[in-house]
């Protein structure tokens, strides 16, 4: 059998968060969630450097080597999250959840740490497949709480194993499995599983066939549970290429990215009706402006212009020497961006001051953008921060190794040049990967608390 996807992604910021922490991944070989941690900036840098480490697994990789291959592209990206930590002392402390699979030919490997979900759908029954590695769970798995008593717990936010700046020795939960013509796949983070149960979530998935309009309606069932957190959620469908039915939707192609990870990052939640309502009754009301009666009616004293002159005098010195040293200091930065063609190292700041622009192109180089993998296309489109010109050169470098080289359209003549080239990973070739179907790895104890 011949095995392919049909999927859909979707995400919300919620109905109380000002941002989304949450990041999304599908493509035809890879589906991952990953929810960041550690306040209103570290979260969306957290989870979005995890899915920009693990997309490049998204294309053929041997079935031997699947579980290996994404151990290693997690652990990576692990390592990225602490070097971002360790270099911005205000990202302390972020991290992530990811729950990931990965298929090739017919198996899956499933890794996961934090507490995003996977559940599988199989033979009309729906069941959790990851175990939340929480505070509560290990209540739960000693037989120290109930299920329903873990629902209304005081610390059930509290995560034992994460990436990141919290756990710099993470333990993955690994696992291979069969994949199955007919199975669908659902993952997704706390923000959705948190708020929708087991039955309401096998409900509407037994009884939604298109993937899309799934994800949309478990969504909104979350943000009608309230909406507390980011929700995102992945529907995939399992399909045998070898005996899709006429008239069958195809399979999905093109990659979905949501959330931090993607351009429409700000986009507003997409509840409706009384969800959305209750959620604005519940915000604060602005303070009411000024009127006429918040100031008293007598004429204050003439006052001498002089001493308010002198001061303004000051100030606008101030303010242009100021600016001055800023717009010295602008020119000795650097950036890794584009000119819409191709990837260009500028010095100077990413922006403009009125008709002033604080930024010139220093070197354009032969690194096309459309060549680049769709989260890399978005860092650089977005602009890289470099520190020196030496090291806006190696980030370039590093995005030449990364980049989808396009195929010659005619023969070599001279019969030289290596061929292939990596599409974007940069992950180490795996050792070895277990063969045999549902077998589990890393169960070691929690070694740290996190918080989200």
């Amino acid at each position: 059998m011949s095995f392919a996807l049909r999927y859909a992604a979707r995400t919300d910021v919620g109905l109380v968060r000002s941002n989304n922490q949450d990041s999304g991944y599908a493509g035809s070989h890879l589906l991952v969630v990953a929810d960041g941690m550690g306040g209103h900036a570290g979260g969306d840098v957290a989870s979005s450097v995890a899915i920009a480490h693990l997309t490049s697994l998204d294309s053929e990789t041997p079935a031997s080597d699947i579980v290996s291959s994404l151990e290693t592209a997690i652990l990576e990206a692990n390592q990225a999250i602490l070097r971002r930590a360790r270099d911005e002392p205000q990202l302390a402390g972020l991290g992530t959840t990811v729950t990931a699979l990965l298929r090739a030919e017919g198996r899956f490997a499933l890794a996961h740490i934090g507490d995003s979900r996977a559940y599988l759908l199989r033979d009309g029954e729906t069941a959790q497949v990851t175990k939340d590695h929480t505070f509560v769970q290990r209540l739960i798995d000693e037989g120290r709480l109930t299920e329903e008593e873990a629902e209304r717990h005081p610390q059930r936010s509290v995560i034992m194993r994460v990436l990141g700046d919290v756990d710099s020795d993470p333990e993955l939960d690994l696992s291979l499995r069969t994949a199955r013509a007919g199975d669908r796949w659902m993952l997704c983070s706390d923000g959705l599983s948190g708020l929708v149960s087991l039955a309401t979530i096998d409900a509407t998935m037994q009884e939604i066939e298109d993937p899309g309009e799934c994800a949309d309606a478990l969504v909104q069932l979350a943000l009608k549970g309230g909406g507390q957190d980011n929700i995102t959620c992945i529907i995939a469908d399992v399909v045998d290429l070898d005996d899709l039915p006429r008239g069958a939707l195809p399979p999905s192609t093109a990659p979905q990215i949501v959330g931090s990870a993607a351009r429409n990052r700000n986009q507003p939640t997409s509840a409706q009706g009384p969800a959305a309502k209750a959620a604005a009754l519940g915000r604060p009301e602005p303070e009411p402006a000024y009127s006429d009666d918040d100031f008293a009616e007598e004429e204050p004293p003439r006052r001498s212009l002089w001493p308010a002159l002198v001061t303004l005098a000051l100030l606008l010195a101030l303010l242009i020497g100021a600016a001055w040293a800023g717009y010295g200091w602008s020119q000795r930065q650097y950036y890794v961006g584009s000119d819409g063609s191709h990837v260009v190292i500028y010095r100077g700041l990413a922006q403009d001051l009125g008709p002033i622009s604080l930024s010139s192109p220093v070197e354009t180089t032969d690194l096309a953008v459309s060549s680049l993998t769709p989260v890399t296309r978005q860092q650089v489109e977005a602009t890289i921060t470099a520190s020196d010109l030496a090291d806006a050169k190696q980030i370039v470098a590093r995005l030449e190794a990364g980049a989808i080289l396009p195929e010659p359209t005619a023969p070599a003549s001279d019969g030289g040049g290596q061929q292939g080239a990596s599409d974007g990973g940069g992950v180490s070739p795996p050792t070895e990967a277990p063969s045999t179907p549902g077998t589990t790895f890393g169960s070691n104890p929690p070694s740290s608390d996190a918080t989200r």
